[in-house]
């Protein structure tokens, strides 16, 4: 089994649970799925991974916000480009720009 750290907060949730001896329908029951589903779950956890997770890069969206942004438009103009708001076009730079920053610090140990 794979450490903790390289679970998704499911699994890892799952596992928790289950160490503590709750069963199985009641795991299933706190996560609205089938016991069927949480043992294939518990399952996979045991299988090897390729490595850690990360995040994807930027999304195409995301990719031309940081584009238009570098070229000096604003985030209502952008937003109005996207038909969103100016507030979402600044989310969406915020999360590309912290996406970007984690490609560049690589994988952590």
């Amino acid at each position: 089994m794979p450490s903790l750290t390289q679970l998704r907060p499911m699994e890892r949730r799952i596992l928790t649970l289950q160490a503590e001896g709750v069963p199985v329908p009641e795991i299933a029951r706190r996560f609205g799925r089938s016991p069927a589903h949480i043992e294939r779950i518990i399952a996979w956890t045991h299988l090897p991974r390729s490595g850690n997770l990360r995040m994807s890069a930027p999304s195409a969206m995301a990719r031309r916000v940081l584009h238009l942004r570098a070229a000096g438009e604003s985030h209502d103009d952008i937003g109005r480009r996207f038909r969103r708001s100016g507030r979402f076009i600044r989310q969406v730079e915020g999360l590309a720009l912290y996406t970007r920053a984690l490609e560049l610090l690589g994988p952590r140990s």
